[in-house]
Formats: structure tokens, C-alpha cells, sequence
């Protein structure tokens, strides 16, 4: 919220904005069902779904590279028997068939709150759902978020290095470039992170074109590879995947680990619907995607059968050496492009928990005057920058990355099961045994996924944990900080009833134009218009108090932007609703109350802001470091000037020290 105190809990905003039974769809009745409302309507559902392979998929198309030689060095027999081959390419399919295809496109994509998806989307929707504030929910949609900035540090990282080392392999060329693919794999990173601020909107129109080659040159090259030995079909079976499980013991369940590194990206699928609605997301896996990982996969597997040696690196061992530079420039694009597919999910992730309180103001920026999804904010930008050279620096090949990737996906995927579970049993009020029935084995899959990758926080697993760790601090730490600080305000603060009457009593002296005081509780009067009275001892001849909301719902209609409610002659009660998704943009939605019957030039308009300078206490609300911390992020927040759109010049601030 903006004014004298700082937004409260993401479920407190959003009752008060007035959500109805409506925002939320069921089952089969979804708008976002082809397309969301806000999205890309002119194109017809083919160019939604090359455009949806190139954001959506990119993540999960360089999995290739490094996932079957990942499990198959864990096995006990290093991949060379071939029941482990056998074994290894049937656990990769039919996790591509149980997480991706049934978990994701067949249910949670059902799950969409007003046609978006992604766990805070998921988390606003069960919180709808219960119909009340859940603590449980909160902190699992807190949870969910803080792993997602986990999984997008490693992603950029292990994605191009698996890309650049295909240059260790490069016919002729011996060892000439295996000391360079760290210092090259970091500079296509520094630049890709520095043309952030730059905008994509330009490039981003070739992602899916190229991200279709990609697939289909994954595709091709498994199929010329199938033939090797045609017996790797029988991998399509599960059986061979329950026997290697078997014969491998332990081990296997260690393996498990590696094999989830096939679908890592999945969440890709739900988290990006808005931007092209659930049918082109669905035709892209099912037609396009799905076929092409599988016969990739199935070459590697046959590959490996005729020439037990390939499971050294199967991926660029079954390129002909004719193709192998066009295959690895095109490895190297996909790459890049799925890790901006990750950047710009980091960001879309920083705007929603912005807009829900999970975090303070932050500078977003946009960069494109024609897509309002075109958004660049610094800080996480530079956050990710930071912790994607460390982890390369540190772990320097995609096998040892490998070892820190997984956990947070897993984390995550774990996280919207348990959110479903709410949705499930509150919003489409499915009977508990068949509530049960769908979502036990869905968790069930995410906790065998969960627990394999815990066996791997000791070679680097903790990485993201603590990242994700970190940032549930700070989420924790603002959410309960301005928790308290808005309970403070309200047991210091006179209600703006009582503040009238008084007024009534004692009329100050008057001064022409208007004053719009900015709060975040319309029931006690601002602490902006408390020291305007007692300083200036005047009284605007119209008084606005305007408190802006976040409603559940990804966006507000600009029908139901604008709630007024006149108290007196002098005062007036304005409500500005927006969206998770959106950002507020406060004269422009002041423009539209003349529809409503209340004029006034924003231009001659005074908004007046109430500061509070916060100093921390060792006997009251958090522990005395929370509190310093919640100082920190407090004073570094976004100015809420810039962060409105508030025109600078028309802004009046004045403070009040409080303790915490």
C-alpha cells in the first residue's frame, strides 16, 4: 500500500479490494483457455505456439544437453550396461509423461487465476479459495517464490556452459578451447544481463522461429540415432525404469536426481500461460516439444547401445561432424534464449511480489511503450548477475552444476501441488476422496523428486537454498515488519470519523484547490492530513483520502478500477484497485473518476504523502536485527513518487518518527 504506512499481508489487501466468485475459474469455464484477456489476440494459435516454444520451452529444451549424461555416470555401471541405458532413457520419458504432461498441461494449467498461472498466481487463487487469511497459504506462496529466484540463478548458468563446452569436442580442434569455455560462457552472460535495461521486444520476436529449429534439429538428430540399435524403443516401457531402479538400489534413488534434470522447466509451462493462453501452450508440448525430447532422447539411449564409450557425453557425441558447428551455434542460441526466458520470469516474479507486500517498493522499468510485459527492474537484474558468475566461477563445468540444480524446481513444484490441494478441495469443491485421489500422487512424485535432490546439497544443492533462504528472510522479515507497523499506526491514529467531527466543532482555515492524502487505511485519518492541520492549520476546500489496493485477481477491469465514497461536503473516499500483474499507475486511474461525477485537474492537485522515519526497538515487535533489517529495506525502497507515477511537482511529504 502507499502513504503513511507500508502494505500489510497480500491476503489483507486483497479481501479488501473486493474480489468476487467470479475472479477465480473452475474447471472448463477459464478465459484464459486459448488466450489470456490481456494477451496477444491478434495472432493467430500457430503463432502463439511457435512464440510459446520460444519463452515457454526453452528452459526444458537444453535439458538434452546434460541430463542423460548426468544419470548415466551416476549408475553403477557408469551407463555402459544396458539396462541402465534402458532404464535411464524410460525414467526421462515417463517423467516427461507423469510431471510435465499429466501434473502440469492435463491439471494445474486448469488452475489459473483469471487465465494467469505461476505459484503466486496459484497462491492468490487458494487464498480466494478458503475465502479467509491463511498463514499456511501465505507461506507457501512466499516459499514457492523465494525458490523460483533459486532455480533462475542456476538455469543461465548451467544452460550455457553445457552449450559452450561442446567446444571441448569440436572436431579437429583437440583442447585449443577447453581452457576458454568458463571466460566465454561468462561474457555471453555479463552481455546478456547488460542489454537487459535495453529491452527485448526487438529480439524476442525470433525466439520462437529459432527455438523451433532447435527442437527440430533435436529431433532429427535423435531419430538418424534410433537406428544405431532399434531395440531402445523397449525403453518406452516402464518397465525397464522399475528394474534399473531395482537393480541399482540406493544408488537409484540418487539417480532419480539426475534423471529430474530432463524436466526441469516444467513449471515453465504454468508460470508463462497469461502471456499465451493454455491452448497454444498445450499443442506446443503435445505436438512439437514432447515428440522432439523423446526422440532425442531415444537416439542418445541408441547411441549409447551401439557405442557403449558415447555416455562419456552422449548429447554431442551423436552430432555428424558435418553439423557440429551448426548445431552448437544453434545449442548456444537456445541457450541464451532460455535464460532470458528466466530472466524475464525473475522479473515478472518481483513485480507480482511487489503488488502482493512480499516485497518493498522496487524500481521497475519499462521498456517498451507497446507491451506492457516488456519490464526491466536493476536490482534483480544485478542480483542475478552477481550469483550467475559466482556459480560459475565456483563450479565451472555443467556436471558440477548439475549437482546444484534440481532442489529449488523440485522446491517449487512441491509448493503448487500443496496450493492445488486448496483450490481443489475449496474452489471446485471436489469430494475429499477424489481430491485425494488426484493430487496424493502428484505429491507423492514431487517428494521422491524432492528427496533425491536433498542428496545433492553437499555438492552444491545448498547453493540455491540459501539463496532461497535469504530471500524468504527478507520476504518474512518486510511482510511481519509492516504487519507491526500498521498496527502501531492504527493504535497511535485518530478515525477519520472523529477527525471530522472535530473539524466540525472547529472549523480551520480554508485554502482553494484540492488535496488528495495518501493511506493505506481509509478509516483513520493520514498522518499527512494530521500534520497538514497542525503546521499549516489549513483545510483544502476539497479533501480526497485515497488509498491504493492489490486486488487477488492478476488484473483489475477499468470498470472496477475506481470505487468512490463521498463522507462529507469536504471529504470524499477514493479506492484504486489494481491487479497483481499491473502497475499502478495513480493519475490515470484518477482520470477515469470524472466518469464517476468527481472533477478536478491533477495539475493544480496536491498530493500529500506522510513519511515515517522507523528506528528499530529491543523491546517490541521482531528481534532488534529483524528490525535493522526491515530499517534497511524499508529506506531503500522505491520512492512511492516514482513508483505511482505521481507527477513530482504536486507532491507535498511530511514525516513522523516511529519505533518497531
Amino acid at each position: 500500500m502507499i502513504g503513511d504506512t507500508p502494505r500489510a499481508d497480500a491476503a489483507a489487501s486483497s479481501e479488501a479490494a473486493g474480489s468476487t466468485a467470479s475472479d477465480a475459474c473452475p474447471p472448463g469455464t477459464s478465459p484464459g483457455d486459448g488466450h489470456a484477456g490481456h494477451g496477444p489476440t491478434g495472432k493467430g494459435k500457430l503463432g502463439l505456439m511457435i512464440g510459446a516454444i520460444g519463452v515457454v520451452f526453452g528452459d526444458i529444451g537444453t535439458s538434452p544437453l546434460y541430463a542423460m549424461r548426468e544419470a548415466l555416470h551416476h549408475s553403477r555401471s557408469g551407463g555402459a550396461a544396458e539396462l541402465a541405458v534402458l532404464g535411464v532413457v524410460s525414467l526421462v520419458f515417463w517423467a516427461l509423461i507423469l510431471v510435465v504432461t499429466l501434473k502440469y498441461v492435463v491439471f494445474l494449467m486448469r488452475a489459473d487465476n483469471k487465465g494467469e498461472g505461476g505459484t503466486l498466481s496459484l497462491m492468490a487463487l487458494a487464498q480466494h479459495a478458503i475465502g479467509k487469511r491463511s498463514a499456511v497459504v501465505f507461506l507457501l506462496g512466499v516459499c514457492g517464490a523465494a525458490l523460483f529466484y533459486g532455480d533462475g540463478v542456476i538455469t543461465p548458468a548451467i544452460s550455457v556452459v553445457s552449450a559452450i563446452e561442446g567446444l571441448r569436442d569440436a572436431p579437429g580442434m583437440g583442447d585449443t578451447f577447453a581452457p576458454f569455455v568458463v571466460p566465454i560462457a561468462a561474457g555471453i552472460l555479463i552481455a546478456l544481463f547488460m542489454i537487459q535495461s535495453r529491452g527485448t521486444a526487438s529480439v524476442a520476436k525470433f525466439f520462437g522461429p529459432l527455438t523451433l529449429v532447435w527442437f527440430l534439429m533435436l529431433a532429427g538428430l535423435g531419430l538418424y540415432h534410433i537406428f544405431d540399435d532399434l531395440s531402445i524403443l523397449r525403453a518406452l516401457s516402464p518397465h525397464y525404469g522399475v528394474m534399473f531402479l531395482l537393480d541399482n538400489g540406493f544408488l537409484g534413488f540418487v539417480i532419480l536426481g539426475s534423471v529430474f534434470l530432463a524436466v526441469t522447466g516444467a513449471e515453465a509451462l504454468y508460470a508463462d500461460m497469461g502471456h499465451f493462453g493454455k491452448s497454444p501452450i498445450r499443442a506446443g508440448w503435445l505436438w512439437v516439444v514432447l515428440p522432439c525430447l523423446t526422440l532425442n532422447y531415444l537416439g542418445q539411449g541408441g547411441l549409447v547401445l551401439s557405442h557403449r564409450t558415447a555416455a562419456e557425453n552422449p548429447f554431442w557425441m551423436m552430432v555428424p561432424e558435418v553439423a557440429y558447428w551448426p548445431v552448437l551455434i544453434m545449442a548456444t542460441i537456445a541457450t541464451i534464449i532460455a535464460s532470458q526466458a528466466v530472466i524475464t520470469g525473475a522479473f515478472s516474479v518481483t513485480q507480482q511480489a511487489v503488488q502482493l507486500g512480499l516485497l518493498p517498493r522496487i524500481d521497475i522499468r519499462n521498456t517498451s511503450e507497446s507491451q506492457a510485459g516488456q519490464i526491466y527492474v536493476p536490482a534483480i537484474n544485478m542480483m542475478l548477475m552477481v550469483g550467475v558468475l559466482a556459480l560459475l566461477v565456483t563450479f565451472q563445468t555443467s556436471t558440477s552444476l548439475a549437482a546444484a540444480y534440481g532442489i529449488a524446481v523440485t522446491g517449487s513444484m512441491f509448493v503448487d501441488s500443496l496450493l492445488a490441494w486448496f483450490v481443489v478441495r475449496h474452489l471446485w469443491k471436489w469430494k475429499l476422496p477424489l481430491s485425494l485421489l488426484v493430487i496424493t500422487p502428484f505429491l507423492a512424485l514431487d517428494v521422491i523428486f524432492l528427496t533425491s535432490n536433498m542428496l545433492k546439497i553437499p555438492q552444491g544443492a545448498w547453493f540455491p537454498l540459501v539463496l532461497g533462504g535469504g530471500l524468504l528472510l527478507l520476504m518474512w522479515t518486510w511482510v511481519r515488519g509492516t504487519q507491526i507497523l500498521t498496527a502501531k499506526t492504527r493504535r497511535d491514529s485518530l478515525p477519520l470519523s472523529d477527525l471530522i467531527d472535530m473539524l466540525s466543532a472547529r472549523p480551520p482555515h480554508r485554502t482553494p484547490g484540492t488535496a488528495i492524502f495518501l493511506t493505506s487505511d481509509p478509516e483513520v485519518a493520514p498522518v499527512a492530513l494530521m500534520h497538514n492541520l497542525k503546521h499549516n492549520k489549513v483545510l483544502h476546500e476539497k479533501n480526497i483520502i485515497l488509498t491504493v489496493r492489490t486486488a487477488q485477481r492478476p488484473r483489475v477491469p477499468t470498470a472496477d478500477r475506481v470505487t468512490i465514497e463521498p463522507i462529507n461536503g469536504d471529504f470524499k473516499r477514493v479506492i484504486l484497485s489494481f491487479g497483481f500483474m499491473e502497475r499502478p499507475n495513480v493519475p490515470k486511474a484518477l482520470g477515469l473518476c470524472r466518469k464517476q461525477g468527481l472533477k478536478f485537474d491533477i495539475m493544480s492537485t496536491s498530493f500529500f504523502l506522510g513519511r515515517r522515519s522507523v528506528v528499530a526497538s529491543a523491546t517490541q515487535g521482531m528481534p532488534l536485527w529483524q528490525d535493522r533489517l526491515f530499517i534497511f529495506l524499508l529506506r531503500n525502497a522505491a520512492n512511492p513518487t516514482d513508483f505511482f507515477h505521481i507527477p513530482p511537482g504536486r507532491v507535498v511529504e511530511l514525516g513522523t518518527q516511529v519505533s518497531v
